[in-house]
């Protein structure tokens, strides 16, 4: 009988343990007002400088600053909560997320990239994102611009915070149009022709050595980047027909906007070799950089604008992309926001969502307004004025009215690349517009099916 009692009070003891132990684990995860407590890790591409700030070793400041500020903010407010920044070029951040959900190895929260559209409908349907709708009262959800939600919005649930919303828009450097004695367009306004007579007497040999030194007009292509789209859109084509179950980009209309943006480089040589090829940075600073200053016109989305008031000082003007046969002003629009990634525990997803309102806010909505050259997504920030004295910024602001979105198709991922790819062969001189959206066909319309 003694035998059996030391074995139950072992066995007792041992029960007791455990249950301590999991106590003291289940403790462990919360702080004293029961929240949860742990490790969030955000990714987030490079945003503004604060003025003054010459650090790093391209001269350019922290361009992290801000949500830096923000997490220590946060880690101050919850006790136990840990908050990891990774940073991510804007350009790799596509590929990069690619990779680490195919080994399940997502981050907490991402953001989407503005020059993009909308949230991933892949990301959603492959289970990987957080529907967050229940984090957000009627209230709330209804400070949102409609055109934010919606890009936001799949099959009725919310997936993602938006913070932003840019249009793109033509961007014209002052200085090299006075010095080539060129007139800018009234009020930003111009048809395809004088667009083009414009970039021909732009384009010019400064030094008299035989060698062009400016030109009259730049842009770049890449996958998820749509600074080059408005110009295929001007004869009225566009990418996929309008209940996604087409591929169009090979109709007469678009062949034709493709081509003659392309010949802008192949035929006139009014644009340099670089055009069409994926240096984004390069690209810009071609335009903004004091040192360089070679081409007068590129296409940029409105963060531009803020850059090249403040880090990229230019005397510049804010114009509509040229018209085309339609004669109706286009451009396309992105809605920048962040998304939380799937979570298995309740309480950390509570306050991963209570994160991504605290930088989603009225006020950091404003100052992302102020600092980073875009709009919000919230009509209280709206309502501050953010351009009260920013003339390039209102102007930009018109263009929202222009506004097309990219096609919401759940393999558009994969199209948008198809097309880029046969895109960069066309501004490379491999192939022609027919030739490449050609190509492009039969594997755009196999993801359609």
């Amino acid at each position: 009988m003694k035998g059996k009692t030391n074995f139950f009070t072992l066995l007792m003891m041992v029960v007791l343990i455990g249950l301590l132990t999991a106590c003291s684990n289940d403790s462990s995860n919360t702080n004293e007002d029961g929240e949860w407590t742990g490790k969030i890790t955000i990714w987030d591409g490079p945003r503004w400088a604060q003025e003054g700030d010459d650090s790093g070793e391209d001269g350019e400041g922290n361009k992290y600053f801000w949500l830096e500020e923000k997490i220590e903010e946060f880690e101050a407010e919850h006790e136990g909560v840990e908050i990891e920044l990774v940073q991510v070029p804007w350009a790799e951040l596509p590929d990069k997320l690619g990779v680490n959900i195919a080994g399940q190895s997502w981050p907490d929260i991402a953001p989407v990239d503005i020059s993009g559209s909308a949230v991933s409908i892949e990301h959603i349907e492959q289970g990987v994102i957080e529907s967050v709708d229940e984090f957000f009262t009627e209230e709330e959800l209804a400070d949102f611009y409609d055109n934010a939600l919606e890009a936001y919005t799949h099959e009725d649930k919310l997936y993602g915070v938006p913070n932003s919303i840019t249009v793109h828009s033509m961007l014209l450097n002052l200085d090299l149009f006075e010095e080539a004695g060129v007139t800018p367009p009234e009020n930003g306004e111009w048809t395809w022709e004088e667009f083009v007579d414009a970039a021909e007497q732009l384009t010019f040999d400064r030094d008299g050595d035989g060698e062009t030194d400016v030109y009259g007009f730049s842009t770049y292509i890449l996958e998820g980047y749509y600074e080059a789209w408005p110009f295929f859109y001007i004869n009225g084509g566009q990418p996929l027909s309008d209940d996604l179950s087409e591929f169009t980009f090979d109709d007469p209309e678009a062949i034709e906007a493709i081509q003659q943006l392309a010949d802008l480089k192949l035929e006139k040589e009014v644009a340099p070799v670089s055009m069409g090829g994926a240096d984004v940075g390069g690209t810009f600073q071609a335009w903004a950089n004091e040192e360089q200053r070679t081409v007068a016109m590129q296409p940029w989305a409105t963060w531009a604008i803020t850059a090249a008031q403040t880090s990229y000082p230019t005397n510049f003007m804010v114009a509509n992309y040229p018209t085309g046969s339609t004669g109706e002003p286009v451009t396309l629009g992105g809605v920048g926001g962040w998304t939380m990634f799937h979570q298995e525990d309740e309480g950390k997803k509570a306050v991963v969502a209570e994160f991504i309102k605290h930088i989603s806010s009225t006020d950091e909505q404003y100052r992302m307004s102020k600092e980073y050259g875009v709009f919000p997504a919230l009509i209280s920030a709206a309502e501050m004025d953010p351009y009260a004295d920013n003339p390039e910024m209102a102007r930009a602001l018109e263009m929202s009215e222009q506004v097309v979105m990219l096609p919401r198709h759940t393999e558009w991922k994969k199209i948008d690349e198809v097309i880029q790819r046969e895109l960069q062969l066309v501004f490379n001189g491999e192939k022609t517009a027919a030739e490449a959206m050609e190509a492009a066909k039969p594997e755009v319309e196999s993801l359609l099916e």
